[in-house]
């Protein structure tokens, strides 16, 4: 796509979570595939995250960049990422990504891309890369069934959402309707309502899985919408395959096990815990359950979990704090489900690897992810109560179904022929978005020229 000589260079700046950094690295191998010079730019912390994520194969076209964030008192370094951030900290860490505008200013200025490429929630970072001449495109890092939801209630806050699929329950509904309140009462006016964007935008998903919501979404927002496919790592690639792990698999029967995993960006409370450590006993399937606590929260998993949960489930359940090699665990044979929260990264694997999803959305775009993962019949979802609950009986019934219920060959079925359809897909995307944004690249170059 570039010469030796020509080589343009693209500057990626994700959000400061995983679910939204991960994505990003990943398109940041398709352009090095296509013959850009990729930087990506994070918090140090997430750099050392970053790092160990990178093959050997991508050094020389993909650099690191430090974005220093300013120091707050109630936000120290280690807590410049939403991994194991407390809940009460988010917004002030939106606030220090953006005090940090100079720092980003300097750093453009001294690296020269020719595109940068932000994430939706930093659209202050176009209006920098402005100042400076260089064009950018926003990257949307979730599906496009949430993001035209969205941009309806912004747009027709009067009108019903088009696609029943999508409909959401009441509690969700309320927590959808906040978000929208207090973006309409942001009075910083480089945040706007949808219908006033303009340019281009990048979002992870395909119109095999998602035509309908992209045309909606373009219909609504006015401005070029361009699929680049789900972006999922290889699992190859992964720093850590945990020896344990593996070995414990082996030894059980083939899509016998669920994966139970809710990211990094999220804790459960201790009545989740509780409930979810009961639905996975009731139900008498194998499981891993990744558990994380927020930063500063010492509790061991004995504490955690209901007492004697571990010597009721045996052999049959593997618990572990912190972080597990997901990818690898989900590709692995006796892997017959995954219990997700229903992040865009984590259901964009599990379609990839033909594993069908247990549903459990936790807060923003999950519920929408969910209702998706519904509609297309790769997933059934855990409901919760009125209030938003979670009861182990639902987790059980579903967490059966799933594994060894009349919905698993179904499920396993539409998964597979989807993930199928998405890899040969997803080539075509990435190709048909990088034409598009080198002539963006170009576009400028010529513009500078006259």
């Amino acid at each position: 796509m570039c010469t030796e000589t020509t080589k343009l260079k693209a500057f990626l700046f994700p959000w400061l979570a995983y679910g939204h950094i991960s994505p990003f690295l990943e398109l940041a191998k398709k352009l090095a595939d296509k013959g850009f010079l990729v930087d990506l730019c994070s918090s140090p912390i997430n750099l050392s995250f970053i790092r160990t994520r990178i093959p050997e194969t991508y050094c020389s076209s993909i650099h690191l960049v430090e974005l220093q964030l300013p120091d707050l008192p109630e936000l120290p370094p280690h807590y410049h990422t939403t991994n194991g951030l407390p809940p009460h900290l988010h917004s002030t860490l939106q606030k220090a990504l953006k005090m940090a505008k100079p720092n980003l200013f300097n750093i453009l200025n001294t690296r020269k891309p020719n595109l940068l490429i932000h994430d939706v929630k930093q659209l202050w970072a176009a209006g920098v890369a402005s100042s400076l001449n260089i064009p950018s495109a926003r990257f949307f890092t979730s599906c496009a069934a949430m993001c035209s939801y969205f941009s309806h209630l912004f747009v027709k806050p009067n009108v019903e959402f088009p696609f029943q699929a999508l409909r959401l329950h009441t509690y969700e509904l309320s927590s959808a309707h906040k978000v929208v309140k207090e973006h309409r009462e942001d009075d910083d006016p480089e945040v706007r309502a949808p219908e006033e964007f303009t340019g281009m935008m990048l979002i992870g998903t395909s119109r095999e899985m998602e035509g309908k919501y992209i045309d909606y979404m373009s219909e609504i927002i006015k401005f070029k919408v361009l699929p680049i496919g789900t972006l999922v790592q290889d699992p190859m690639a992964s720093v850590d395959g945990n020896m344990e792990i593996m070995e414990w698999l082996g030894k059980k029967d083939k899509f016998s096990t669920i994966l139970v995993s809710f990211g990094s960006g999220y804790s459960l409370t201790k009545q989740e815990l509780e409930e979810v450590a009961f639905g996975l006993e009731l139900s008498h399937v194998n499981f891993i359950w990744v558990v994380r606590f927020p930063k500063g929260e010492n509790l061991s998993l004995e504490e955690a979990l209901p007492q004697g949960f571990f010597e009721r489930v045996g052999d049959r359940g593997m618990v572990m704090g912190g972080w597990a090699p997901q990818a690898k665990i989900l590709t692995h044979s006796s892997i017959g489900g995954f219990m997700s929260h229903c992040g865009w990264s984590s259901i964009s694997e599990s379609i990839d690897y033909g594993i069908p999803i247990i549903a459990m959305p936790m807060d923003l775009d999950q519920p929408m992810n969910a209702k998706l993962l519904v509609e297309i019949g790769v997933a059934l979802e855990v409901v919760r109560d009125d209030n938003g609950a979670l009861h182990r009986e639902n987790i059980t019934r579903v967490v059966k179904d799933v594994i060894c219920g009349k919905s698993r060959e179904n499920l396993r079925c539409n998964v597979r022929n989807l993930g199928e359809k998405l890899r040969f897909k997803n080539v075509e995307d990435i190709d048909a978005a990088v034409m598009e944004l080198t002539q963006l690249c170009h576009d400028e170059n010529k513009s500078k020229n006259c």
